[in-house]
């Protein structure tokens, strides 16, 4: 994109805040707010030379562009830092992308409260309190917040109980935030299917599996969800409280 076709964007100039930012659809999210102009807070917890990384290719093209911010969202005041520090770095937020996010199995019976906490804490709790840190920024700036749910918000996956429960927890939070931040603030979801099998779960034949249940046959990128969240943010000036499947059709087929 030309430096006339930034400056056209009325992202120019704005800052989205986004959490997980380093990698992955974080990262591809960050690329897409970038190209049209916009200053990015990117936060990471243990990514620290992929987000150095994303944070010299990005400013190779507009200089002083990216802030990054490490640090644990589940410590007491954690989000509270995260969101004074992106206040800090370019005095607004217009933007929030609630992306962090924890997935693995807790199979029926061998769930622990380490589990709940963990989970809960990355896909629910720390979303809410970030939203509740930032809202006053994003208020004054009429903003947005975009919620990085799951499918599996709406059809439970077998083995991952808790990870579908906090993910069902995000959506309606998406919901409820919309209702109480509107009408200064939209709060939209977008619930991925199959997009990015997590590294730490490789499992070929279950990843086929899970491809070949999508109407379209195919997986999806990190760069469909960002086209999505660029929409939500750019485009969508009269959504709010609603969840976008980007998912080749899963949520249509048995």
């Amino acid at each position: 994109m030309s430096v006339e076709q930034r400056a056209e964007s009325p992202l120019q100039g704005r800052t989205a805040v986004i959490t997980g930012g380093a990698r992955r659809i974080g990262a591809s999210i960050a690329r897409s707010l970038h190209e049209e102009g916009m200053d990015l807070v990117v936060h990471y917890r243990r990514s620290g030379e992929a987000a150095r990384h994303l944070q010299a290719e990005l400013e190779a093209r507009r200089p002083g562009s990216v802030h990054l911010v490490d640090g644990e969202l589940l410590e007491a005041g954690g989000p509270q830092r995260l969101a004074q520090a992106a206040e800090a770095a370019f005095g607004r937020v217009d933007v929030l992308v609630n992306n962090a996010s924890t997935f693995y199995p807790t199979p029926l019976g061998e769930i622990t409260e380490a589990h709940w906490d963990d989970l809960m804490g990355t896909n629910l709790k720390a979303p809410l309190f970030l939203s509740q840190a930032l809202a006053p920024a994003l208020e004054r700036s009429g903003g947005c917040i975009v919620n990085i749910v799951d499918i599996h918000a709406l059809r439970p996956l077998q083995g991952y109980p808790l990870y579908c429960a906090a993910k069902a927890g995000l959506w309606m939070l998406t919901q409820a935030l919309a209702r109480e931040l509107g009408p200064r603030v939209r709060v939209n979801g977008i619930a991925p299917g199959a997009i990015l099998w997590p590294e730490a779960e490789e499992n070929a034949a279950t990843h086929q599996e899970m491809i070949q249940r999508t109407a379209l046959k195919r997986e999806g990128s990190p760069e469909d969800i960002a086209r999505t969240a660029l929409f939500l943010i750019r485009d969508a000036h009269y959504i709010t409280g609603q969840l976008i499947p980007v998912d080749g059709g899963r949520t249509t087929t048995q």
